[in-house]
């Protein structure tokens, strides 16, 4: 059986069968919209992002309080990028508020804080390398001298060596390659940018489908518009069940590439 929990996992099994997980995402929605929706998605989804935009709202306590209790587990997508002492004192707090999953700025020393910071805790760090609204022209103009995968194996090298839980990056920089590289086969890889196939492909420039995705090697999938705006399905429930679909039928596909040693 499969089960969407906002992120979706493309590697894990267990004896009743492959299990996918999802994030879905809650940073575009107001907090009354936001109950709604995790409403809806009751029984199929078990995380939920909140994002920059939502855990600044007013009222947003009440959705910290849904996304941590009742088997839900929150994804707190808080891109921390400040001075290490900052990192430390906020993943206290966001340990204090029963996160299971943060995103910090792929920089080294702020990797490193987050890391010592939540030692003891169950809360997972991922790393952010490389947004997928980037791609090599616009880091170029940014002043980096690196493409957008040359930078996310750099910065997934150095989220090893921090200690981090796993990183986030794009399928399209390919999960399993940067696991090879990066010399650890237990990285978490959660990847964003994900788009339905001919789909409006929005601010997003480096994106996978759902299938594409899972084939690639990605542990989590964060799936937001796909599901809120799904052009086929008016309700976010069924929506969120047609993602679970094409993230099985791409985990059915790297099962079989695998088994014939692809």
């Amino acid at each position: 059986m499969s089960r969407l929990a906002g992120i979706g996992d493309g590697r894990t099994s267990d004896a009743g069968g492959s299990t996918i997980r999802g994030i879905s995402k809650q940073a575009r929605l107001a907090r009354y919209e936001g109950k709604g929706i995790i409403a809806q998605l009751h029984g199929i989804v078990t995380f939920f992002k909140i994002g920059y935009w939502l855990y600044l709202e007013s009222g947003v306590d009440d959705l910290y309080a849904l996304t941590t209790t009742g088997g839900r587990k929150l994804f707190l997508d808080a891109k921390m990028f400040d001075v290490p002492q900052t990192i430390s004192k906020a993943i206290k707090t966001v340990i204090s508020r029963g996160a299971s999953f943060v995103t910090v700025h792929g920089d080294l020393a702020i990797m490193k804080a987050a890391v010592d910071a939540k030692k003891g805790s169950d809360l997972k760090i991922f790393a952010v390398t490389v947004l997928t609204n980037l791609d090599d022209a616009a880091l170029k103009e940014m002043g980096y001298g690196l493409t957008a995968r040359e930078l996310v194996m750099l910065r997934a090298k150095n989220a090893v060596a921090a200690g981090c839980d796993g990183i986030i990056a794009s399928a399209d920089d390919n999960p399993d390659r940067i696991r090879e590289l990066a010399q650890n086969a237990d990285l978490l890889i959660a990847t964003p940018g994900i788009r339905l196939a001919g789909g409006d492909r929005h601010d997003q420039r480096r994106v996978a489908t759902p299938g594409e995705a899972i084939l690639n090697g990605a542990d989590y999938l964060v799936v937001g518009r796909p599901i809120i705006e799904h052009p086929e399905h008016s309700d976010v429930r069924s929506a969120a069940l047609d993602i679970i679909a094409q993230m099985q039928s791409g985990w059915d596909e790297r099962q079989a590439a695998l088994a014939h040693g692809q």
